[in-house]
């Protein structure tokens, strides 16, 4: 893979292409490719699938982080990627995206989506716990600030370690001010 920062996008499988979420992560892949950014998804289909379409129309590069071993239904990432590497299993295939990433996008989502941006929050909660500096995750819709809600108050964690947006056009500016 070239030397370009990346950015991983966490979303659903499920949107099909022409939904609403689907659009909405096309989009956000193409404003990302459009910066200089690479992608990183976990390389299937749905939110993955139009993140990825959207950064390779724009000429941006795209990796997919496949888990062969937990989708053996899931034949290779898609069409859309450039680059794709098989983890060994679910937490080896987001921790191998969190490694590349520069930063982290999260779209609505679902179980799946919810343990990605739970693991981006916890290692930006190890990582200011060592004084380091956090990767910039956002979280995007009001599920995501809900179960920010349960987290904060309910289970200590910082609420600095993601930022929440209501929508991808207001997550996107904060997390590019955000890069380093």
């Amino acid at each position: 893979m070239s030397e370009l920062r990346s950015v991983a996008v966490f979303g659903s499988a499920a949107p099909l292409p022409g939904s609403e979420e689907y659009r909405r992560a096309e989009w956000v892949g193409r404003s990302l490719a459009e910066r200089g950014l690479a992608v990183v998804t976990g390389g299937y289909g749905g939110v993955m699938e139009a993140a990825s379409k959207g950064a390779a129309e724009a000429g941006g590069h795209v990796t997919g982080v496949t888990a062969p071993s937990e989708f053996p239904d899931r034949v290779g990432a898609n069409r859309y990627v450039a680059e794709e590497i098989a983890a060994a299993g679910l937490t080896a295939r987001i921790g191998t995206m969190m490694d590349m990433a520069a930063g982290a996008v999260a779209l609505p989502g679902s179980i799946g989506t919810a343990t990605e941006l739970l693991i981006a929050w916890n290692r930006n909660h190890i990582i200011r716990e060592r004084g380091d500096r956090t990767v910039p995750v956002v979280a995007v819709g009001a599920a995501w600030s809900r179960l920010a809600e349960i987290l904060v108050f309910d289970a200590g964690s910082f609420a600095g370690d993601v930022h929440l947006a209501p929508t991808a056009e207001e997550a996107l500016p904060w997390l590019l001010n955000q890069l380093p």
